[in-house]
């Protein structure tokens, strides 16, 4: 289990990082995705297109001398893209009271086990200010 929850606390370990905090000094704890970005692949495919059309206009390099390579820069570009099946990176957000936040990020894999581990403490934390208001 990455969060141990306690009567009084919140314990997180999750790889080399560790922290722990009482239930009244968490102010946000929550799953946080960002969209992976491309921009050095979506790069290479461009330089690539514009080196194969520069070859294919400006010179009088035979077809096979420019196509070939081409199609193989561009097959390895599509390959390392979708190399990886996970599309975001997901990450753990604490902010507490004292406007601190501590920012972990996970494994995909992960994602779905820390979910259910936010959503238990959202329910505890709940139960807790029902049970002070009431």
């Amino acid at each position: 289990m990455f969060l141990t929850l306690t009567q009084t606390q919140v314990h997180f370990c999750y790889s080399k990082r560790k922290w722990q905090y009482a239930f009244d000094e968490i102010a946000e704890l929550g799953l946080i995705r960002k969209k992976r970005n491309y921009f050095f692949i979506n790069g290479l495919f461009v330089l690539i297109t514009a080196a194969t059309y520069y070859c294919m206009l400006f010179t009088k390099i035979a077809d096979l001398y420019y196509v070939i390579p081409a199609l193989l820069s561009f097959t390895i570009l599509i390959i390392l893209r979708f190399h990886d099946s996970a599309e975001f990176d997901y990450y753990v957000l604490v902010r507490d009271c004292y406007q601190k936040e501590i920012i972990v990020k996970i494994k995909g894999k992960d994602k779905n086990y820390m979910s259910k581990q936010i959503e238990e403490y959202v329910n505890i934390q709940f139960e807790r200010i029902t049970k002070k208001t009431a």
